[in-house]
């Protein structure tokens, strides 16, 4: 029996080894040595102690998902080497739909899928308006990355090219890869925020493992690295071809979300365009309903809605904190905020002009007293929450939960 119990300590200490737990073993032998730890797993359940031990030692990581965190783990559909990643088609679905496509479980990835991967991205010179849908399955995207992409989807390019001039050193138009990741953790901070102390984490969430919250301690080259800086990761990426990639990004997801609603024709109804911006929100249906029946009721001229002036809406809104600068001003001048004086508002910000038509039909929907003038605190909320698709539109809109998350945003917008 006692050799039974040796050689169940051996198979422990070298399963120990292989996982580079060296310093628990290094506690047992302090303790009293193998005798002493003989007798422990004679006596009690071995892996208990151990528990115990790890407990006394290192108090166990609690942390809170943010919504950001949870959309990304539930939408990432591979898994390399304990690492979690989404595809170039998990990143435009969780853009665009509520919920990911069901799945028993995550495509574990190893070294040939990798390079397959690497071989499958083509250089930042054929980048297109098709990129990530014609790569599909076939590429990795981290957590890091997920929250660039989503920048770029939802700020300004002006603060992309003066983040990217900064770490231009020699004023060449080019980052190297090192200085792009430092640009890119940049723009994905400002989706961090501190997480609250609640709960220990659970299986479904051990990917956030260390500070760096879903990035663990190893680093793999990944789609975008491959596209942006070859294949050998040694070249540099020009600003225009930045440039281009975001504009080609942005286009993409407008063009599915456009397509979605067109259903193969050139242009989508008013009352389409309307349940697109009213998408990501925190309306409730009987609100929903009222401003849907307000367009329908009060649009005399239904022409549709161009993807071109679809783009230019939503460009517009990547300069709603700007717009909504300038629509004060109006409002301190005791200017009525009239179709005119909006059209004004959106060149000033942007130095383009939306369609009369358009602007006329985003009237009706926010028009709520019926005179012809924009209810502009209405429209500046709800268009916040559709600038940040994905994240504010798939809540628990009853009870004590939705109270609290009510106060909470408004204590957050007061700040």
């Amino acid at each position: 029996m006692f050799r039974n119990y040796v050689n169940k300590v051996n198979r422990i200490l070298k399963q120990f080894r292989i996982n580079g737990n060296r310093n628990i073993i290094s506690i047992l032998c302090a303790i009293g040595g193998t005798a002493t730890l003989l007798i422990t797993v004679y006596k009690m359940d071995f892996f208990s102690n151990v528990n115990a031990m790890q407990l006394k030692n290192k108090s166990p990581k609690i942390v809170v998902l943010t919504a950001r965190e949870k959309r990304f783990i539930r939408f990432a559909s591979v898994d390399y080497d304990g690492q979690v990643y989404m595809t170039p088609n998990d990143f435009l679905k969780s853009v665009l739909e509520a919920d990911p496509t069901p799945r028993m479980y995550r495509k574990l990835l190893g070294q040939t899928d990798l390079q397959k991967i690497k071989d499958a991205t083509p250089p930042i010179s054929q980048n297109s308006t098709r990129l990530f849908r014609s790569l599909g399955e076939n590429g990795i995207i981290s957590y890091t990355e997920y929250l660039f992409l989503l920048s770029i989807l939802m700020k300004p390019q002006s603060g992309f090219t003066i983040a990217f001039n900064m770490y231009d050193t020699d004023h060449n138009g080019k980052i190297d890869k090192n200085e792009f990741l430092i640009v890119e953790k940049i723009f994905s901070n400002v989706w961090n925020r501190k997480r609250g102390v609640i709960r220990e984490l659970t299986d479904q969430e051990q990917y956030v493992d260390d500070e760096q919250g879903l990035q663990k301690k190893h680093f793999v080259d990944t789609t975008l690295v491959f596209h942006f800086f070859g294949k050998e990761s040694n070249t540099d990426l020009n600003i225009d071809d930045f440039k281009a990639f975001m504009k080609h990004l942005q286009r993409e997801v407008l063009e599915l979300e456009f397509n979605e609603f067109s259903r193969g024709l050139m242009t989508i109804s008013e009352v389409d365009f309307a349940k697109i911006l009213l998408r990501y929100t925190y309306l409730g249906t009987a609100e929903y309903d009222k401003y849907i029946n307000r367009l329908m009721e009060n649009l005399k001229d239904t022409k549709g809605i161009t993807f071109e002036d679809f783009e230019a809406f939503f460009q517009f809104l990547k300069n709603l904190e700007d717009f909504t600068l300038a629509i004060r001003m109006y409002i301190l001048a005791d200017h009525p905020i009239s179709e005119e004086g909006f059209q004004k508002a959106v060149h000033m910000c942007t130095g383009r002009n939306l369609s009369e038509h358009l602007v006329h039909t985003m009237f009706v929907i926010f028009d709520e007293n019926g005179d012809g003038l924009l209810s502009y605190r209405e429209f500046i909320a709800i268009m916040k929450d559709r600038l940040h698709r994905g994240f504010k539109s798939f809540v628990n809109k009853k009870g004590y939960k939705a109270f609290k998350s009510c106060v909470r945003h408004e204590m957050e917008t007061l700040a």
